[in-house]
């Protein structure tokens, strides 16, 4: 459009210290700019509010008609629409197609920012919740990484937490809103604030989801997620694991490969169909559990069970500590590049635990 109704064009926007910032031109944008011996025309049309202008530019035969439109949406100056021709002036209908084009611009300027504070509101919210998880007892070491697929993407539901419970228990915990945006990162704080009241009351772990599941499918607005618990003790040397439709957890040993752990999968919260179980396996004090969401391990194009077994055929190097795991099991999968947010959840049992537990 603009190469027939012009002979230049050019969006401004105001950026930092109130500096237009010409973020797209096309044609001879020499034309836009005034003589250097005097302010700009289109900055005087933009400060008095006249759009139409005409000056003699530097290196033209005559007069360059010059049209600047301030780009104004729900009140907000966002920069202007510039356009100049130099032979001849605009025709009233010219010039209503430019204002037209530029409330245009507006409408989708306005919607860009708009999308864009929502999206840093649920980054900022995501981030806050998951960079402080529950205190775990002294004799669990803990490590976890939460690696955003990028500031100016959708974020999504991806949770961890620890709860720490009696008798040195501790409750592992990784989740997963479905859905991206704002309203899966408020829910994604429901489900956590809900399962820390819920696991404060000791239930076993198939029982914390039994309600979970029954207390969220009763809020018709709250999205569905999935969710793994693994409840340890090391006085005992177990593990308790139930998962809500979440991927199965993965266990590293010494400097071999990692396996990956059968535990009974029962829908994801929210459903409200129920139907959790409970397994119960022995855990070392040279294992290191990992938990993480589907973001580790999915790849586009790829089969899930490829990308699980990717993550099982990792080797940890020898003594490495429980955030060398994590740090292992991030840089393994490349989850700097995935196409999905990554959070990672690993816990060890302090080698002292079980010496003193049988001392």
């Amino acid at each position: 459009m603009f190469r027939t109704l012009c002979d230049a064009a050019a969006v401004e926007l105001i950026g930092r210290g109130a500096r237009n910032e010409r973020v797209a031109a096309a044609g001879a944008t020499d034309l836009l700019d005034g003589p250097a011996t005097e302010v700009s025309p289109a900055v005087r049309a933009l400060d008095e509010g006249h759009p139409v202008h005409a000056y003699t530019g530097p290196g033209t035969e005559g007069p360059v008609q010059l049209v600047s439109v301030p780009l104004i949406g729900r009140g907000e100056l966002y920069g202007r629409l510039l356009a100049a021709r130099a032979h001849g002036g605009f025709s009233d209908h010219e010039t209503a197609t430019l204002h037209f084009a530029a409330r245009l611009a507006c409408m989708h300027i306005g919607h860009a920012r708009r999308q864009a504070a929502t999206e840093k509101i649920a980054l900022d919210l995501q981030r806050a919740l998951v960079a402080e998880p529950g205190r775990p007892h002294p004799n669990l070491e803990v490590a976890s990484r939460y690696l955003p697929v990028g500031a100016r993407a959708l974020v999504g539901g991806d949770w961890f937490e620890t709860v720490r419970l009696h008798f040195g228990r501790t409750l592992l915990v990784v989740g997963d809103v479905m859905g991206h945006g704002l309203e899966a990162a408020v829910d994604m704080n429901a489900y956590r604030s809900l399962l820390r009241d819920v696991a404060s009351t000791d239930l076993a772990p198939h029982r914390v989801l039994r309600q979970l599941d029954a207390l969220s499918a009763a809020d018709d607005g709250r999205r569905p997620a999935t969710c793994l618990l693994v409840r340890v003790d090391p006085a005992r040397g177990t593990a308790v694991y139930a998962s809500a439709g979440h991927l199965p957890p993965a266990v590293f040993s010494g400097d071999g490969p990692g396996s990956l752990l059968k535990v009974p999968v029962g829908p994801p919260l929210g459903t409200g169909v129920g139907g959790y179980e409970a397994v119960a396996l022995p855990i070392t004090a040279d294992q290191t559990i990992v938990l993480y969401t589907d973001g580790l391990v999915e790849r586009r194009g790829e089969d899930i069970d490829t990308s699980l077994a990717r993550l099982a055929a990792l080797r940890m190097t020898a003594g490495a500590g429980v955030s060398d795991v994590v740090d292992a099991v991030c840089s393994g999968l490349d989850a700097q590049h995935a196409e999905d947010d990554v959070a990672v959840l690993a816990a060890r049992l302090r080698a002292r635990t079980l010496h003193e537990a049988t001392g």
